[in-house]
């Protein structure tokens, strides 16, 4: 495949409409309808400004893989609400979730597949389509650990959505190396250090941004930070080099943790096909049955330009 890929973190952003959306906004049911009409309105900014050739929205179809958990039990802990059937529920609004499969809907209808794979988040979908087509990727997201797809020589970006869909920056390895003074490969290391509350990551005791990075700077990697810990006659602090050593099991697990899978059973993206007249009158009339307004009407204007 060649021309633009754009790859959807689909629930970083449709948390992202929810909280940026007035919730006034419901369907004629009365089904609060915020987050779908902001999450259109995305890919309308998206498609308008990039013209991609594809899009493909990647779903989580498990927020919190078991074996993530049973790397690091920390991982993600403080968003489980309760367990239901032996799954664990994702403390998400009341009114966000009853839009999330109109989303997936709204979507489909489009012709934008939802991809989503068993034991595996959107984060690991990305990271296996990154590997499957040969043109330009953008990767849109408001969490940092997909810095790691980051690849100049293939062209992969991602507009990190931290400041809002329309302020988004362009991530390449410049813009990772000015941030954080490592490179974009180095990113999983530098998390797993610095550590990620909101993924329940702790991090390395006394290890910050700064420190990561000089570490980083000086072995190269986990391995090399490692083994330097292990060498009495390296350069390390001590201070450092005992939290390192004291940290060295959660090292090694949270790396696998943060770390995306590149290897899911998906298939290639697929070149977004036009849509017929009937296909557009079903996105249409679905916009009615929703109340989604203009936003129904400027996403579909990328789809189908003559509509």
């Amino acid at each position: 495949m060649s021309g633009r890929l754009i790859l959807l973190d689909s629930a970083s952003l449709y948390f992202r409409a929810y909280f940026g959306v007035p919730d006034s906004l419901k369907a004629p049911d009365g089904t609060p309808v915020n987050a779908v009409r902001g999450l259109l309105d995305f890919v309308a900014t998206l498609s308008a400004q990039y013209e991609p050739t594809s899009i493909v929205a990647c779903w989580d179809d498990d927020w919190r893989p078991q074996w993530r958990v049973d790397l690091l039990p920390s991982y993600k802990a403080h968003r489980v609400v309760e367990e239901t059937a032996g799954v664990d529920v994702e403390e998400t609004p009341d009114t966000l979730a009853p839009q999330v499969p109109i989303i997936a809907d709204a979507l489909e209808l489009l012709g934008i597949p939802v991809v989503g794979a068993p034991a595996a988040e959107a984060d690991d979908v990305i990271g296996t389509l990154v590997h499957r087509w040969d043109g330009p990727i953008d990767v849109v997201t408001g969490d940092r650990d997909l810095f790691q797809v980051v690849d100049d020589a293939r062209d992969v970006r991602v507009l990190y959505t931290a400041r809002g869909v329309g302020k988004h920056d362009v991530v390449d390895a410049a813009w990772v190396r000015a941030k954080y003074a490592i490179e974009p490969q180095q990113y999983v290391d530098f998390a797993v250090m610095r550590g990620d509350a909101s993924d329940g990551l702790p991090g390395v005791a006394g290890i910050g941004e700064k420190t990561a990075a000089t570490l980083l700077a000086d072995f190269g990697d986990l391995d090399g930070i490692l083994a330097a810990a292990a060498d009495d006659s390296s350069s390390l602090r001590p201070r450092v080099r005992q939290s390192i050593l004291d940290s060295s099991d959660y090292i090694r697990n949270a790396r696998e943790v943060v770390k995306v899978r590149p290897d899911l059973d998906l298939d290639a993206p697929q070149t977004l096909a036009p849509l017929s007249d009937g296909e557009v009158e079903a996105f249409a009339e679905f916009g009615k049955r929703w109340g989604l307004g203009g936003a129904a009407d400027r996403v579909l204007a990328t789809r189908h330009p003559r509509s």
